[in-house]
């Protein structure tokens, strides 16, 4: 309807192209133009500058031989001031841009190892960014940015590497767990130890004392009874001990004790057999 007024309206982030007699004559800017066709004037097309996106998906394999799909997402846009150039140079932008793209990730990601390539993804959009800017400039248009969005391999490919990474941390696991267990157990001896040193302690502190206290009691006991020696003061003391401890056995309700044929009077051999130890360490 507007050109048969011989006006034209063209919207915002949009050029519209302008031939006469199917030259190209120039770019109209967002607005209204008077557009007299019958001078031979015609619209050959619009001309979107907003950005634009386009994901293209190659297929390539790494240098350990392993195919992976490269996803690129490759933004852009036609420069007003090179309109003529992106409208009439190129007849199918997207499909030059993808050619492009196949073109250096094919050159590229060959060299790298699987591991590498997810690591230098920045590397790979940076080379694509590089040769799409040099390429595309000359017919117009720019690249705002490339991103590598996405690298994946073949999914036996990608099993396999999580189950090597499985393994790999079990094997960690396994590896603190027995570290761990070394820890215990040395702390445990430690403990043992020192447990049985200190016990060591008390039980030499308690024969100590016992023997203090029974030559204690000899020495008061010769000296306020005259006539005893100290053989008849330690062979009391042994019966006295002999009747407390059956004393004690018999007191008990579930006691384990096993007896065998004995008497008051085995003590005496008990006593012989300590004085005999004792002159013996003594002569020695």
């Amino acid at each position: 309807m507007g050109q048969a007024f011989c006006c034209l309206q063209v919207d915002q982030s949009t050029v519209a192209i302008k031939e006469r007699f199917g030259k190209f004559e120039e770019v109209l800017e967002p607005g209204c133009h008077f557009f007299p066709w019958i001078f031979g004037i015609q619209l050959a097309g619009n001309l979107s500058l907003r950005v634009q996106q386009l994901d293209v998906k190659c297929e390539t394999k790494t240098k350990d031989n392993v195919f992976v799909n490269v996803v690129a997402s490759i933004q852009y846009r036609a420069l007003s001031e090179k309109a003529g150039d992106a409208f009439y140079k190129l007849s199918n932008t997207r499909a030059q841009i993808q050619a492009y793209v196949f073109d250096v990730i094919r050159a590229s990601v060959p060299k790298l190892y699987l591991d590498d390539a997810f690591e230098q993804k920045n590397d790979i959009a940076k080379s694509v960014e590089e040769e799409l800017e040099k390429a595309m400039s000359a017919y117009g248009f720019e690249i705002v940015q490339t991103l590598i969005v996405d690298i994946e391999p073949d999914e036996h490919v990608k099993r396999a590497m999580n189950e090597i990474n499985a393994a790999s941390r079990m094997r960690m696991a396994a590896s603190e767990k027995a570290e761990a267990e070394k820890i215990l157990q040395i702390k445990r001896a430690e403990g043992e130890a020192e447990s049985k040193y200190l016990s060591g302690l008390g039980i030499a502190r308690q024969r100590q004392a016992i023997v203090d206290g029974l030559r204690d009691s000899v020495l008061g006991f010769s000296v306020n009874v005259p006539g005893t020696t100290a053989k008849d003061v330690m062979d009391m003391v042994l019966v006295t001990q002999y009747f407390d401890t059956m004393k004690e056995i018999g007191a008990a309700s579930k006691s384990s004790a096993v007896f065998i044929p004995h008497g008051p009077g085995a003590v005496r051999d008990v006593a012989t057999q300590i004085r005999e130890g004792l002159l013996q360490a003594t002569s020695t």
